[in-house]
């Protein structure tokens, strides 16, 4: 006989599986501090990337300027600025990618727990039927 109860659990968890379960499974295989490190590096990597794009598109606007003014300039400080100006965008970008990560793997977590939760129902429901 059909039992609804398990039919309705089987169907949501099924629907969950094929949906968001893969990512969460993929993510809650991680310890916390290892996932989060590895998505921050990432986005350190990242960061970079577009800092030297931003930077590149920053002095390629006014290439003209910049080659007159290249002579006239510290050069040191001109360096020890972009530098700084790096790290800033980097560390702010750190930070965000650091908070954005942390609150996608609590969540990844909590959704696994409810889910195995779940297995852990549908196991009680077949045992019972089982038992009769």
């Amino acid at each position: 006989m059909l039992n609804e109860e398990r039919i309705k659990l089987m169907t949501k968890m099924a629907c969950y599986e094929e949906h968001e379960g893969k990512k969460n499974v993929a993510i809650g295989s991680y310890f916390r501090g290892d996932y989060i490190a590895l998505q921050v590096i990432k986005s350190m990597i990242s960061a970079t990337i577009a800092f030297c794009i931003l930077f590149g598109v920053f002095i390629m606007y006014d290439f003209e300027v910049f080659m007159a003014d290249l002579y006239k300039m510290d050069l040191f400080e001109f360096g020890k600025s972009v530098i700084i100006a790096y790290l800033v965008f980097a560390g702010v970008y750190g930070i965000i990618s650091y908070g954005v990560y942390t609150f996608r793997y609590a969540r990844a977590r909590r959704s696994l727990k409810i889910y195995y939760n779940n297995l852990k129902k549908l196991a009680y429901l077949y045992d019972k039927e089982g038992k009769r």
